[in-house]
């Protein structure tokens, strides 16, 4: 095995540097200095654009949502409810406005079927409203939320459709509403 001799390597250093002279060896060096920054700065620059990407990536983030409010007591809880009730004594009105909204969907309508309830114990008056509807698909969705955009106290609490045959583009459809009422105005409720 042969020892490695420093003073020996260092000899050779000299008598190449001394064969290729001051302007190769200079060029040499650069060359060898070069490399070595490179080697340095590829990794540095690589993290770099990571970083970038990452800060790039948050920028592009929507911004967090706004705090919530607080949450309402059940007594405002209640007041509320009471306070979006419907009056009671305006219930054929509430009908009316369903038949407007069918036709304005393009609907026809047949005779419904009402029905009236009172909860003493909420102290509320429910009319349940079911109605056979024929039309598109759509136009019978659509009638559906314009009735509960109209009649914000209403609930659609059935809807189910039926198609004769498959090439027929109308159906029909059953749908049941529940409007909510009370029997005192606005102010005076509990």
């Amino acid at each position: 095995m042969k020892e490695f001799n420093v003073g020996a390597l260092m000899l050779r250093v000299r008598l190449g540097a001394a064969r290729l002279g001051p302007l190769a060896c200079g060029a040499l060096l650069l060359c060898v200095a070069g490399a070595a920054a490179l080697a340095w700065l590829l990794p540095q620059r690589a993290l770099q654009q990571r970083q970038h990407a990452v800060v790039v990536g948050l920028a592009a983030l929507p911004p967090p949502p706004a705090p919530l409010p607080p949450p309402v007591s059940a007594n405002e809880n209640l007041a509320l409810f009471y306070d979006v009730l419907g009056e009671q004594r305006y219930a054929e009105q509430q009908v009316k406005t369903l038949f407007g909204l069918a036709s304005k969907a393009g609907l026809s309508l047949s005779q419904g079927e009402y029905k009236s309830s009172y909860d003493k114990h909420a102290h509320v008056h429910a009319y349940q409203v079911t109605l056979p509807v024929k039309g598109s698909y759509n136009a019978i969705w659509q009638f559906g939320l314009l009735a509960l955009r109209a009649i914000p106290f209403a609930s659609l609490d059935e809807i189910s459709f039926k198609r004769d045959n498959i090439g027929n583009a109308n159906v029909e459809a059953r749908m049941r509403l529940t409007i909510y009422l009370s029997d005192q105005p606005p102010g005076e409720r509990s």
